[in-house]
């Protein structure tokens, strides 16, 4: 926005008057919509001696403004809370805690900014200010730390101790380096003594230092914490409660409140329960209005919708602590919410309330200030309405700022103007009115009458959407997506020459007194096997199409052999067949698409959503196949809700233009309504005939679809395998896409490979396809990938609790409540029914349904199609869940005995829910006091932490990877695939493509034998963290150059701290193998006193011996230096390495010389 708008609006009497207004009286504003807002509130802030807060009415409100605010200004803070009851049974959510410890962090210390802040929030009992306070301590460089003590305060904070933090609210100790993984940032400590040397900010994603620093406070990362005083007092309290609260119950009630009274009060389990009581405690019951002072001015936005979201909220939160109470499982008056905030709210002094009209408002008000916010028109096309527009404006002494997206559209746009005979400005204007155009990132404009400015953007000129700038989050989930593909002890690992084993750890083996580190390997019976780290690459981490245990090998035994030649005889066959297939399509011939239209760029800017740059990749891919000659077929994948349907329309639209037919083949009729739909609603508005062929269709429409079809009135037929009938003929069809080709049968597939003939094929899928097989495929078959999700969705809110009934009602319930619909996921047939009886004993107003896989799939589509319909408010449903289907309006899921599924199933299922602009929540289930499985624990953990979308394609890897193979493929490979593992596969099948295509192997990395032996490893003492060994081990074996060796070795000491000797020896050992690859040495080679060096006859020829004598004058006492059959051969009489390294840094530059 240009500053002489901004001056404009801050000069106003009315702005003015809202800035100065200090009062104890309320203020009340109306007249502002939401374009202006925004503007209003930064102008607000930045003008103010106080900190804004401004209460919304949910987290939907908070994050729609706080978007909004963070284009326009920094210092925006959130307070986002999921449910009040959820937050004290389940674990949190992390993104969540983080913006909300950041705030009562920016409140407490006073900090200027704009607090948003949802008004259920008030319900949430916070940990009274000063107990906040006292537990912060600030470090500085210089002073002193007690280690142990400081360990303990890290405990009592509630940060968790790992071997590597690499979460939020998580430390590491490695010696005398203390990381610590903070709300607002990345924090590593390192002590000299007890004395702190030094403070460094951290990378979460490589652990590495970003700068250091000379101060920072540490700050809790539990939200409330109860110190060992206050535990007394509170299990006393818990007790009377607890007499109270068992007299006059019933006997199954008593029974159940004695087992929550064992549970809460079980000395292990204390730290972890404690908390939800701890607002029982003297002058601790309070909330966020506890935090203000009268350093921060109160807002509230829209008070009667604050109103109705807080009565229905603390409805839900009071009905469910009295079914909980009702049961045994609460104490009478323990409930963890607070009351009467609302009232509080009201009560406070010198609010200022915005309202967009008039209203009865239930506070006195005294003082009204009106603004009069108009919004702007929409003139895209009709420029001479613009052009009359803008000439009144400027009549009257407006300043207008049209705001754009990039300086293509500012030049643009001033070719505009000066067309339509109007002067306008860019970034300066000298005068105080006229038109001034600059770019910036503001979603709609508006008109200000009273101040004669006027805001317009590229929307109401060009009905392009601002692009929203990207915030990026400071962790991305590569480092949780690593741990998938990390090895940890116990994991199943292929080995390329011994077959499938178990990987048992890492250890130090004295061999012939020479210390290594060796991974040691179980295999069949008690065979073991040793591998040095330095031969770490044939092993490879096993992964398969379920969770199951492979069969292991013997070592030594032929089982293996007998098993690749399997595998390999039929990769063999696949590659050929796709070899064949790529031939054919070679030499077909196609029609080539001219390039895009007018018309074409006008769909496209009307998409309503920001593309995602994988998007706009596929797009770009997708029509570069289109306009060339050669026949497309592509595939393209992306996670569900991905944007994959906009691709194909933008694909089928781009045909059309060239007067080919589209035919748009999806499995099912209920996806082909949704995508016919989908359709109408992004063409409607250009003369493209769409037309639906399916059962909803009566056999009439059919037949007259089928006629225009032939005669070419009909542009675009979406359908089910009724598109592929004999009797459908088309006029001249162009492109035919193909959803979800994997769920055909053999006879709709061969349909589809006559259709195909010289036609442009696209085919979407959603199951996730592992780059690895992209590798091995590309230029046989075609693939884009999106894997980035749309923005503007909102992570779905995971939970992991046990199994409770009362809380599966009031979960159902909430959903209901807000019109909602709940998928509800029990995975057996045989007690599907009774499971469907008790859901509607549960909430017995709502229609339930039931869906399973032994229903016949005519019935699936029809009970489907009335959940779309809303026709049912729950569904009872095994995994057959259909995939693609949108229900938008269905934002609750409830899965039962989550703990049973694997990690993809679980995100895939979780991907039905949050497919709307709402907050949608995923409930997984396991039964009560039941112990998970670690491998369960970690999967329902993960999925926890993966809440943002995406991360579907990254985690799925592990088990859809064999999945997307198959599919893939064609045929159900997962049994070879299984047989040797995933990874192994896919090299083979890569291998044997290329080789079919005639494409010379890859040269592999010259591996110099380096027969010296030495002390060298990586102490156990010194790195703990395994998986970081292996990575450091890996990395070290891959250096061929000197600057990634320094980077490495700067990268141990920032991390782990000055090494040990041995891994000084391991580095010198790296060390010798670049300078012996960059010198031309084949062989490096000890006897009890030398070491030698021999150069290979290429090498030899391209030496400078003046220079190489010259440069070796220090060493002349232990060098001698001999040529033999064409080569230099270089013995070194010392037995320290040191030597050997340095003589091999000196004679680099002979060669080098020579080489040049």
């Amino acid at each position: 926005m240009h500053n002489k708008i901004s001056d404009r609006i801050l000069n106003d009497e009315r702005v003015q008057s809202i800035i100065s207004f200090n009062d104890d009286k309320n203020l009340l504003v109306t007249g502002i919509n939401d374009d202006f807002k925004p503007i209003l509130l930064k102008e607000l802030t930045e003008n103010s001696e106080r900190a804004n807060v401004v209460f919304v009415e949910n987290n939907h409100h908070m994050e729609k403004l706080a978007n909004s605010m963070m284009d326009v200004m920094d210092e925006v803070y959130t307070f986002p809370v999921g449910d009040i009851m959820i937050e004290n049974m389940s674990k949190q959510s992390p993104d969540f805690m983080k913006a909300r410890m950041s705030t009562l962090s920016a409140l407490l210390h006073e900090k200027p900014g704009l607090f948003i802040v949802p008004i259920h929030a008030l319900l949430k009992p916070l940990m009274p200010k000063e107990k906040l306070l006292a537990y912060e301590k600030t470090l500085e460089l210089g002073s002193t730390l007690d280690y142990d003590e400081f360990l303990e305060f890290l405990v009592s904070l509630g940060y968790k101790r790992m071997n590597q933090a690499s979460n939020f609210g998580e430390f590491a100790v490695r010696g005398d380096i203390i990381d610590i993984y903070m709300h607002d940032l990345f924090l590593r400590v390192e002590l000299f003594d007890d004395e702190i040397d030094s403070l460094r900010l951290l990378d979460p994603e490589t652990q590495r230092s970003l700068e250091n620093i000379e101060s920072v406070k540490i700050e809790p990362y539990a939200e409330y914490i109860v110190d060992t005083s206050e535990r007394v007092e509170l299990i006393e309290k818990i007790d009377t409660l607890y007499q109270e609260t068992s007299e006059g119950l019933q006997a199954v009630a008593k029974e159940s409140l004695d087992e929550y009274y064992d549970k809460v009060t079980h000395p292990d389990l204390l730290v972890e329960h404690l908390n939800q009581f701890a607002h029982l405690l003297d002058d601790h019951d309070q909330s966020l209005l506890d935090y203000m002072t009268d350093k921060h001015r109160v807002f509230a936005d829209d008070i009667n919708a604050i109103k109705s979201a807080y009565d229905a909220e603390f409805e839900a939160v009071n009905n469910y602590f009295s079914s909980v109470l009702e049961a045994g499982q609460m104490f009478k008056g323990a409930a963890n919410y607070l009351e009467h905030q609302y009232d509080r709210l009201l009560n406070l002094n010198g609010v200022t309330y915005f309202n967009l009209f008039m209203k009865s408002m239930p506070v006195s008000i005294g003082e009204m200030i009106k603004i009069s916010v108009k919004p702007a028109e929409i003139y895209y096309g009709q420029y001479d309405i613009l052009a009359s527009n803008l000439n009144k404006m400027l009549d009257n002494d407006y300043l207008i700022n049209i705001i754009l997206r990039d300086e293509d559209e500012l030049n643009k746009t001033k070719q505009l103007l000066e067309d339509l005979k109007i002067q306008s400005y860019i970034e300066n204007i000298p005068s105080d009115s006229g038109i001034v155009l600059t770019t910036g990132a503001i979603e709609s404009g508006f008109i200000l009458p009273y101040m004669s400015a006027t805001i317009l953007t590229s929307k109401e000129l060009y009905n392009k959407v601002q692009k929203r700038k990207k915030r990026n989050k400071k962790l991305s989930n590569a480092e949780k997506i690593k741990s998938y593909q990390e090895l940890n002890p116990g994991d199943y690992i292929v080995h390329v020459h011994h077959g499938v084993g178990r990987y048992l750890g890492i250890e130090t083996l004295e061999v012939s007194g020479i210390h290594n580190d060796y991974m040691k390997l179980q295999y069949k019976g008690t065979d073991q096997l040793y591998i040095p780290v330095d031969q770490m690459d044939l092993v490879q981490k096993y992964v398969a199409s379920d969770d199951g245990q492979p069969k292991m090998h013997k070592l030594g035994g032929v089982e293996w052999k007998r098993t690749k030649a399997k595998v390999q005889q039929n990769v063999n066959d696949i590659a050929e067949e796709l070899i064949r297939l790529y031939q054919e399509r070679a030499m077909s011939e196609g029609f080539k698409y001219s390039p895009d239209t007018e018309m074409q760029e006008a769909l496209e800017a009307r998409f309503p959503y920001e593309p995602t740059p994988d998007q706009l990749a596929s797009i770009r891919e997708i029509k570069n196949d289109m306009e060339d000659s050669k026949p497309m077929d592509r595939l393209l994948c992306g996670d569900v809700g991905y944007g994959k349907t906009e691709v194909a329309i933008r694909a089928a639209f781009k045909a059309v233009q060239d007067g080919k037919q589209v035919a748009f083949l999806v499995p099912t009729t209920i996806l082909a309504a949704q995508h016919f739909e989908s359709l109408i609603e992004r063409i409607e508005d250009y003369p493209v005939n769409v037309a639906m062929m399916s059962r909803f269709r009566t056999a009439k429409e059919n037949r007259e679809t089928a006629v225009g079809l032939k005669e070419g009135k009909i542009d675009i037929v979406v359908g089910t395998h009724k598109i592929l009938g004999k009797s459908i003929e088309y006029k001249d069809l162009g492109l035919l896409i193909v959803d979800e080709e994997q769920r055909f049968g053999v006879k709709h597939k061969e349909a589809i490979k006559q259709l195909k003939n010289n036609v442009d094929v696209l085919t979407l899928t959603a199951t996730p396809i592992p780059r690895t097989l992209h590798m091995s495929l590309t230029g046989v078959r075609d693939l884009s990938v999106i894997e980035t999700p749309p923005e503007n969705r909102f992570p779905v809110q995971t939970y992991v609790l046990e199994y409770n009934g009362n809380f599966v009602k009031e979960a159902i319930e909430r959903e209901l409540a807000r019109n909602g619909q709940v998928f509800y996921l029990h995975n057996s047939v045989a007690t599907i029914y009774n499971k469907l009886a008790h859901v509607e004993m549960l909430v017995p107003d709502a229609a339930v349904g039931v869906m399973h896989a032994q229903m016949t799939e005519k019935q699936i589509e029809e009970t489907m199609l009335a959940f779309v319909n809303g026709e049912y408010d729950v569904i009872v449903t095994t995994t057959i869940i259909e995939t693609g289907v949108d229900v938008p309006n269905a934002n609750t899921l409830i899965i039962e005995d989550a703990d049973r599924f694997g990690l993809s199933q679980l995100y895939q299922l979780r991907g039905r829910v949050g497919r709307s602009n709402r907050i949608s929540y995923a409930y997984l289930f396991h039964q009560p006091n039941k112990v998970l499985t670690e491998v369960a624990e970690k999967r329902l953990e993960a999925i926890k932490e993966y809440t943002e979308l995406g991360s579907g394609f990254k985690i799925a890897m592990r088990d859809l990877n064999t999945r997307g193979a198959g599919n893939l493929l064609g045929k159900n490979q997962s049994g070879f695939i299984d047989s040797v593992g995933y990874e192994m596969y896919s090299d083979m099948l890569e291998s044997a493509v290329k080789e079919k295509q005639g494409v010379e192997k890859e040269e592999e990395p010259v591996n110099i034998p380096i027969n010296i032996e030495a002390d060298a490893y990586i102490p156990a003492t010194y790195i703990t963290h395994e998986q970081s060994k292996i990575d450091i081990y890996k990395r070290l074996r891959k250096a061929n150059s000197l600057k990634t060796l320094r980077d490495i070795e700067d990268e141990l000491i920032d991390r782990f701290g000055e090494y040990p000797t041995e891994v000084q020896t391991l580095i010198d050992l790296v060390k010798v193998k670049i300078y012996a690859l960059l010198y031309g040495i084949y062989k490096v080679s000890e006897d009890a006193r030398h070491f030698y060096l021999n150069v290979s006859q290429s090498a030899t020829a391209e030496i400078n011996g003046e220079k190489l004598f010259e440069d070796t004058q220090a060493f002349s006492r232990i060098l001698k230096i001999s040529v033999k059959s064409g080569e230099i051969n270089l013995t070194i009489r010392s037995k320290q390495l040191k030597d050997l390294v340095s003589v091999m840094a000196a004679i680099q530059e002979s060669r080098m010389e020579g080489v040049s």
